[in-house]
Parts: structure tokens; sequence; C-alpha cells
């Protein structure tokens, strides 16, 4: 495997473009680095510059992968003759907005209270975060807040968070999340809806991950605008080292 240098990765970003949907989390790493200096990511090719396989790497203890679906009995097998221990976490809808006109206006009592997450909230975001509640997700929350788009509601009496969305070094938006005494006042439409105009203004890739027993969150991106292709899933798996 070969790694991409700066100005590869500049000639990757335009060529993934074309191969979405299933490019479409690797372009957003790749978006993301060409932009932004956070942890580092290391970037492999099969060969270069005419590739078949590209391969994003944190440079982390633990691994998560994410894959096309059809590739799950590869991946696994490839795990397994190495005899890395590894099960599959997730299997996900992707949803992305091609046309943000459709996005409802935010109410202007809620857009008052629109922020964006400092530091001092990770804690907050990584316990209430369905993968959260370790030393790795704490880091990688951190991270997130620390050097990507976020965008929060906040208590108009505390000014703490009641509300927020941050987005995935891979430009997925991801974490969505209301505190339960906070429901049913339209606050995560009005996030996302937010969130996805301050993205699509500044030229990020505007999709999420939604996992399929996520009803509720499916229905929420579909009446935002939000499509996807019915022939494709994105599945995470996870490996305790490579």
């Amino acid at each position: 495997m070969e790694q991409l240098n700066e100005k590869q990765l500049k000639t990757v970003e335009t060529q993934l473009k074309e191969l979405f949907p299933q490019s479409q989390q690797v372009y957003g790493y790749i978006f993301q680095i060409n932009r932004v200096k956070s942890d580092p990511i290391q970037v492999f090719v099969d060969r270069w510059p005419e590739f078949n396989v590209i391969l994003c790497k944190p440079l982390r203890e633990k691994v998560t992968t994410c894959t096309s679906l059809c590739y799950e009995e590869m991946v696994m097998a490839v795990a397994s003759e190495r005899k890395v221990p590894g099960n599959k976490v997730a299997v996900c809808h992707m949803m992305t907005l091609q046309d943000p006109s459709r996005l409802p206006p935010v109410e202007s009592e809620i857009e008052s209270t629109i922020s964006s997450l400092d530091e001092s909230h990770t804690d907050l975001v990584n316990k209430t975060w369905k993968f959260g509640n370790a030393e790795h997700s704490v880091r990688m929350i951190r991270n997130m807040i620390r050097h990507y788009p976020s965008c929060c509601v906040l208590d108009a009496e505390s000014q703490q968070p009641i509300a927020w969305v941050l987005i995935y070094p891979s430009c997925a938006m991801g974490m969505l999340y209301t505190l339960q005494e906070h429901r049913g006042q339209g606050l995560a439409k009005a996030l996302v809806s937010s969130m996805s105009r301050r993205l699509y203004a500044q030229g990020y890739p505007v999709y999420c991950f939604i996992e399929e027993e996520n009803t509720l969150s499916y229905s929420l991106f579909t009446n935002l605008g939000f499509t996807e292709d019915p022939q494709y899933r994105a599945a995470w798996f996870d490996f305790n080292s490579l």
C-alpha cells in the first residue's frame, strides 16, 4: 500500500466525487483532511494513480471501520484469517441532502438560542452517545468539537446545551440528541436544518448515517429532504487492532 501525500489527497478528493454513494464517507474524510489539521489520519491506496482500494486509517489503537454491506463476508473473513476479533456494530441508511431549499425555516425563538459546542461539553455528549462512555470516545468527541462544525440549542437560564448535533471526521452529521425533558419541541429538526444550511454554504457534503432500526430519525431526515440510494447500505465493524 502507498501512503498519499498532500498533493495526491487533493487529486483523490476530485476523483471520489464521481463514485458516490460508495465513496461518500471516504470522500468526507479526504475533504476534512484537505482543510482541517486535527487528529492525524493516514490514507493509503493499493497503487497510484489508478487505485482500486483506498484506506483511511486513524492513528488509534482501537479500529472501527465502515464498508458497504456487500463486502461484509470479505471483511470478516480477512479478520478471522488474521485472528483479529471483531463484530458488526451497525447497518445504516446513508442519507444525503442535495437541495437545501426544501429545509424549513428555523423558528426565531429557537434560532436565537442556537450556538456551537465547546470542549467543556465533551462529557455531556459522551455520556448520552450510544457508543460513548469510553476513553477513546472522549478523545474522539473532544477532537470533533475542537476542529469541526457543531450546533446546539442552549437553555435560556443555564446556558447549557439541551440538544446538539456534531460532525464526524468523515463530514457526516451525527450524535444528534435532545435531552429527554426537552423533546417534542422541534429542536432536532431545527438543529439539522441550521447545520445543513451552514455546511452546504461552506461546501461540505451534507449527509448522515441512520441505523436501520432508527425509524424516528429516518422519518425526520426524510421529511427534511434527505434521500438515499435504496440499493446501498453502510455497515460498521469493530476490531481491536489491525
